[in-house]
């Protein structure tokens, strides 16, 4: 991991809403994080978090309207990606920030074959000739682990298998050398054997000097794959930290009971503990604290303010009052 002291990415109070029949929503609500070179972050919550509606705003890929950019900023090498002409932003799509998305088979075109759509991404963006294209794409496909890399590129979406499909999405993704991958869930429609291939491919293509931002609900994959750890609820960010420390003391009630929902070996017949309740919808969000109503520490004072998102030790961050009265706040 690179010990630069400027982020490759920088995201500062970040807040998303998109319009409804029902009035605007907050998708994601005064998120900050960043990510060094050769990093690589995960961002882990249930579904309906805001995790995807965040990572796809880095890039601008979230439909605006009906979505809209409540304020912040998303500082990538230094230049604010929410403020950059679209065509400046075009080039760095692909070539410096590559995405490997939750379902390949709605971002690869069905209609063009994966070849066509390999050579239109490096055609894109280098000026090389639709041979030399297409040769480096049979080449990314080999690499990637497709067999016969030369027939897959004659292939439409349709006609490979889901880790097939997966890993030509992460060969797309990775064949231009971004700085910043995004991988918004790459592992979530596969099996097993097939994701933990995919895991291993990933990490495997990943240049020392990429940056990786990989949106998950699973805290395993956390655990293989991330040097630090942003949970995410209900659109707020509630905690960060490094990996290994997240894992052996996490900080937020939430994760906590995260990682007691994980399964494992030595459970044998026991019933496997879940978080009572469910995440709040957005136009339902509680006053206060938004997991009050799931906690298991709560107190009078969560559900009559919302914890600031704070350092509440070296290098880790929270939002909880329980942690603020335990550093002896007020």
């Amino acid at each position: 991991m690179s010990d630069s002291a400027e982020p490759l990415l920088a995201v500062r109070d970040l807040s998303v809403a998109f319009a409804t029949d029902g009035g605007e929503l907050v998708a994601v609500d005064g998120v900050s994080f960043s990510i060094r070179r050769g990093e690589v972050v995960g961002l882990v919550g249930e579904s309906g978090c805001g995790k995807s509606v965040t990572a796809m705003t880095i890039p601008r890929l979230v439909p605006m309207p009906p979505g809209r950019v409540l304020g912040g900023q998303v500082e990538f090498l230094g230049r604010d990606l929410l403020a950059m002409p679209v065509a400046d932003l075009r080039q760095l799509r692909g070539a410096e920030i590559g995405v490997v998305f939750q379902e390949p088979m709605t971002a690869l075109s069905p209609l063009h074959r994966i070849g066509q759509q390999m050579v239109e991404t490096i055609r894109l963006h280098e000026k090389v000739s639709s041979r030399a294209a297409w040769e480096r794409g049979v080449q990314w496909l080999a690499k990637v682990g497709i067999p016969d890399p030369a027939e897959r590129m004659l292939a439409y979406p349709f006609e490979l298998s889901g880790g097939m499909r997966q890993r030509a999405m992460i060969a797309m993704a990775m064949i231009l050398g971004p700085s910043l991958l995004i991988a918004d869930e790459p592992t979530t429609a596969l099996d097993v054997t097939i994701q933990a291939q995919v895991l291993d491919l990933m990490r495997e293509m990943r240049g020392a000097e990429t940056g990786m931002l990989l949106i998950t609900h699973d805290m395993g994959v956390i655990w293989e794959m991330c040097d630090r750890v942003l949970v995410m609820y209900a659109s707020r960010l509630v905690e960060d930290a490094p990996a290994r420390e997240i894992f052996s003391r996490p900080l937020h009630p939430y994760t906590e009971a995260l990682l007691k929902s994980m399964p494992v070996l030595s459970l044998g017949k026991e019933r496997l503990p879940t978080i009572p309740g469910q995440v709040p919808p957005l136009d339902a969000l509680p006053p206060g604290c938004n997991f009050a109503d799931r906690c298991p520490y709560v107190m009078d004072r969560c559900r009559a303010a919302s914890p600031r998102f704070r350092e509440t030790e070296p290098g880790r961050r929270c939002a909880c009052f329980l942690r603020e009265n335990q550093a002896g706040e007020a």
